[in-house]
């Protein structure tokens, strides 16, 4: 089994166990009280009127199956609000309990303290994780094609956008770029990180960038550590850059997201 098999089979565990005390009819009733989702796709489409940098997806992340503990993040609200301060286009919720610690809790609380779009970004394959997404106030939620069979992918990406979700599309190769626009995916990720080996390859980025069609967003997802790191995505024409642990680590996440966002 590779990291990325355990991590959707640890993260279909625990959404059963979630499901055992929050049922779904219960779940539909929040969901149904939740505003309607913000448009996403189209905040990300839209460039910056302020800067021809990339827009910025700032992470909330504790910890990763590589690296292993990042930040202790005690108010992942406060360090949300900071992005945003600084800002950032949407803000990313590692949601994922097991290596990543995070918790819908978090997404609870950055949804409270943020205007900008927010994502779950978690090992979803299930339609409850999506309502999950929805009740707990997500914008935006991804799926990984390398988890997914095609038909499955398009049958949770039809499911996320008939709850009003967006749907970011992880991807890391051609097959999964067909895939993702088989499932009419309107933004796509390219993941630099190979996540059954956990092995870097930023370049990837520029290689795959060609296949996806003028209309959906690019976004550029891992490997960053500089604002030149941001720039080169930009360059290779990302439309938007996720960036997780430069922030996290970083003393001043504000004025790191400031920077990066400028790069170009």
């Amino acid at each position: 089994m590779s990291v990325l098999d355990a991590l959707t089979a640890g993260a279909l565990e625990d959404a059963a166990r979630r499901r055992e005390s929050l049922p779904l009819e219960r779940l539909q009733a929040i969901a149904e009280r939740t505003p309607a989702p913000l448009d996403a796709a189209r905040i990300l489409g839209t460039p910056k009127a302020d800067s021809p940098g990339p827009h910025i997806i700032a992470e909330v992340k504790r910890a990763s199956p590589s690296k292993g503990p990042l930040a202790d993040i005690p108010e992942p609200a406060s360090l949300a609000a900071r992005y945003a301060a600084g800002g950032a286009s949407a803000i990313s919720v590692l949601t994922e309990e097991r290596r990543f610690l995070g918790s819908l809790d978090d997404l609870r609380a950055v949804r409270a303290a943020v205007s900008v779009p927010v994502l779950r970004k978690d090992f979803i394959a299930d339609e409850y994780q999506l309502l999950e997404a929805r009740a707990f106030g997500a914008d935006l939620v991804l799926l990984i094609a390398a988890s997914l069979e095609p038909a499955r992918l398009r049958q949770l990406h039809r499911e996320a956008e008939g709850l009003g979700l967006s749907v970011l599309v992880e991807v890391h190769d051609e097959r999964e770029i067909d895939a993702a626009l088989g499932a009419e995916a309107r933004i796509l990720g390219v993941n630099t990180r190979d996540l059954k080996t956990f092995a870097m390859h930023p370049e990837r980025f520029a290689e795959l960038r060609a296949r996806i069609p003028a209309g959906t967003v690019a976004v550029a997802e891992s490997g960053v550590r500089t604002a030149a790191d941001v720039a080169r995505y930009r360059q290779d024409g990302a439309d938007a850059v996720l960036v997780g642990e430069a922030l996290v680590t970083d003393g001043d996440p504000e004025s790191r997201v400031a920077e990066f966002g400028r790069a170009a």
